[in-house]
């Protein structure tokens, strides 16, 4: 079975395989581990749609390890804004140094795990899919594909042991990076979170959770947990036609980022910090904006008295270029709030 399993799947890659910028054609050259490590950070918890335009920017400016080892790290987390998760963008950053001092990246799982910022999931990836090395990878869909194949149902995160036990099992010696792409490409576009193609699918004959009559029940994931609220405030300052932009501290949320000042949310929930200037303030509105573990609601208010010295560092950025400024999510929502206002 096991090996019907690989062929079947493999057989249906061949025909069926994603053209995506990072890949090779299925049975080919195995990629380049720049561009296969580079796009594994990217999509991690983020659709390869919006990972498509970040990886074509990302190599048009450094187009290998060395290049992006030696970009000013400004550079590299400017054009990582809006992909979220900023703490990859840094461990980029560490990684690519340290490779390029390595001259090239590990060629071995066991190797690539010791990499600033790749786990196992990551380094199962790389070592497969560039160096050809058999490694179980398992990410999300692989996850939702083997636990519905082999109807496990034990609820999630206790069920991951199982699963990896029986991806192990079907994962073949021969084209394992091949393999890990095709279960990826079955999990996002035939056997998904919210359907089952089964009359589409390659393994539909021989999975179990289809015989049970409810594939989609599978995998069994433990109720979720309300997220808590948090609530701040972040301030536009603006004089001569530029606005007050500070450097996020290099750890926690949104570290080393370009941003506006703020009250200090991230740091002790709701926000009670001190303005950066004193004075009379308005409100210009309020965004909202989901992280992993909490929702935020992000009052924004603006200055409204006249020359403003705001303490601490920071930077005058030009308002008609806050697009370049490489604003996070968040601050470039507050940004367009204000902007769109005044419009």
């Amino acid at each position: 079975m096991t090996a019907t399993i690989s062929s079947l799947l493999l057989d249906w890659y061949d025909a069926h395989a994603r053209d995506l910028p990072w890949r090779s054609p299925p049975g080919g050259e195995r990629p380049d581990p720049y561009r296969v490590w580079l796009s594994e950070v990217m999509l991690q918890q983020t659709t390869v749609a919006a990972v498509k335009p970040y990886f074509a920017k990302f190599t048009k400016s450094w187009s290998d390890v060395e290049a992006l080892a030696a970009a000013p790290e400004a550079e590299v987390m400017a054009a990582w804004a809006g992909l979220g998760y900023y703490s990859r963008a840094r461990n980029l950053v560490k990684c690519a140094a340290e490779v390029a001092a390595m001259g090239g990246f590990p060629e071995t799982e066991a190797g690539l795990r010791k990499l600033p910022g790749v786990g196992d999931y990551t380094a199962a990836a790389i070592a497969a899919i560039a160096f050809g090395e058999r490694a179980v990878v398992v990410d999300a869909n692989v996850e939702r594909v083997v636990a519905r194949l082999f109807a496990i149902d034990e609820p999630l995160p206790g069920a991951r042991k199982a699963i990896r036990m029986r991806a192990d099992a079907i994962t073949p010696d021969e084209r394992a990076g091949d393999f890990a792409q095709a279960m990826m490409d079955l999990g996002s576009g035939i056997c998904t979170a919210r359907d089952a193609k089964c009359l589409l699918c390659p393994l539909s004959a021989k999975c179990e959770g289809r015989a049970s009559g409810d594939p989609l029940r599978l995998p069994v994931k433990a109720p979720k947990k309300a997220k808590p609220r948090r609530t701040g405030t972040a301030f536009w300052i603006e004089h001569k036609g530029a606005v007050w932009l500070v450097k996020r501290p290099g750890k926690g949320m949104l570290g080393g980022m370009r941003a506006l000042p703020d009250d200090g949310w991230s740091a002790r929930g709701d926000g009670d910090g001190d303005a950066p200037v004193s004075g009379a303030w308005k409100g210009g509105g309020v965004v909202r904006h989901s992280f992993t573990h909490f929702d935020l609601e992000l009052g924004v208010a603006v200055h409204a008295g006249k020359q403003p010295a705001p303490e601490g560092e920071g930077e005058w950025w030009p308002v008609e270029r806050i697009d370049d400024a490489g604003l996070p999510t968040l601050f470039a929502k507050a940004a367009q709030l204000i902007l769109a206002d005044r419009d």
